[in-house]
């Protein structure tokens, strides 16, 4: 009987032991918890029972803000991207209203602040509004290109549906410099198919006439052949002319530069197409100060730009016509120019002029390859200058080209 009181209240006694420690352990945890709300970055590890708690919380917060500094630095590096990129970029909701916009997406579609907007508002072109539509009706991917000619700007719109918010992601781009260069290529390809057509269709009809009986009149066959040697060195040229161009936008030719004269430089241009202005009843002269600084240039090379310019000038000027060659100085540098009082040149045609193989309609029946002011607009450039033409139609042209001191 004593036995079973002693262990009866030995049980009691544990029970109440267990029970103290408990209630001491759950009111340590709830100040704990209010304490760290009240006041989460202090650690508050005071009591030992709460060490190993303490420590694991402690880990806890740690960890989250490292994922939390990882997050932001992710963040912050595509945002950067976003705003860096040239192509735009367009987050709408299920209802077309635009959620996020980098600054591209502006500046291609001309909208100052296109957040919270309608895509109808912000794009303003009823195919890309229409790519948009089919994207939520469909829930595929939809891609549409137009051209957009008061802008004379070409873009390409792509959508890609959101799955899980029922919105959409807008890709817009810029591909006015891509059509540019294609229509540039096929322009060429056209271009040099119609030279190449004509000295061809020349050289065959020719060979023909020698074939057909002309050989056996002596005088006659003298003058097939020498036209074939015309047409053949026509054609040289144009390679030899496709080749030094093809080097020179290629990158592989060097300059030899030294110190040159302004005014040599016009005069032995001027020396050299003198004759050729004569025989065109025009006349050529040089107006040049002699206190002008020397320019550091590849002399054979820039000599050829002013002797294009001068031979461009003498095929579109009149008998009894002028050309003039002049230099002067300006702000580091020193302004050339190659003056006529030829037909002029449209004004459409201004921007293209110095394109391979481009030539205005009036000048088709000239001589020469097209070549000319490309190879002359490379040189300069590789000069780190820069070159350009004015000219109103029927009242002439001045070539310039601006070399660095």
């Amino acid at each position: 009987m004593n036995y079973t009181i002693l262990f009866t209240i030995l049980v009691l006694v544990i029970a109440g032991w267990y029970a103290w420690r408990y209630y001491t352990l759950r009111r340590n945890l709830d100040n704990y918890t209010k304490a760290i709300r009240q006041k989460p970055e202090e650690n508050f590890s005071n009591a030992k029972e709460l060490e190993s708690l303490s420590s694991a919380i402690s880990s806890l917060i740690s960890t989250f803000d490292i994922q939390h500094a990882i997050l932001d630095s992710e963040r912050s590096r595509l945002a950067t991207v976003l705003d860096q990129i040239t192509d735009g970029v367009l987050i709408a909701d299920t209802h077309g209203l635009i959620q996020f916009a980098n600054p591209a997406a502006g500046r291609l579609f001309q909208f100052a602040n296109p957040l919270s907007h309608s895509i109808v508002e912000v794009v303003r072109n009823h195919q890309l509004v229409e790519a948009w539509r089919r994207c939520q009706q469909t829930g595929q991917m939809q891609s549409e290109s137009v051209e957009l000619p008061t802008r004379h700007q070409f873009l390409q719109l792509v959508v890609i549906p959101d799955q899980h918010t029922s919105g959409s992601l807008l890709l817009v781009q810029d591909l006015t410099r891509l059509r540019r260069l294609e229509t540039v290529r096929r322009d060429f390809v056209s271009n040099l198919s119609h030279e190449l057509r004509t000295p061809l269709a020349s050289l065959r009809a020719l060979a023909e006439t020698l074939q057909d009986g002309a050989l056996d009149d002596p005088p006659a066959a003298r003058r097939f052949v020498d036209q074939i040697q015309i047409e053949v060195d026509a054609l040289t040229q144009m390679v030899n002319e496709l080749l030094e161009l093809s080097k020179i936008e290629s990158g592989r030719f060097s300059l030899d530069r030294s110190p040159v004269a302004a005014c040599d430089l016009l005069d032995s241009a001027s020396q050299r197409m003198q004759l050729q202005a004569e025989r065109a009843n025009l006349s050529l002269r040089v107006e040049c100060a002699d206190d002008l600084p020397n320019v550091q240039i590849d002399s054979q090379r820039l000599e050829q730009v002013v002797v294009n310019l001068i031979h461009n000038s003498v095929k579109f000027t009149r008998p009894g016509g002028e050309i003039v060659l002049s230099a002067e100085a300006g702000i580091g540098e020193v302004r050339f120019a190659v003056r006529d009082t030829g037909v002029g040149i449209p004004a459409e045609d201004i921007p293209r002029i110095f394109e391979r193989f481009y030539r205005v309609d009036k000048s088709r029946t000239g001589s020469g390859t097209g070549l000319g002011l490309s190879i002359a607009k490379h040189i300069v450039e590789a000069h780190k200058g820069k070159i350009w033409v004015e000219s109103r139609e029927g009242q002439g042209s001045t070539f310039y080209f601006t070399i660095p001191q």
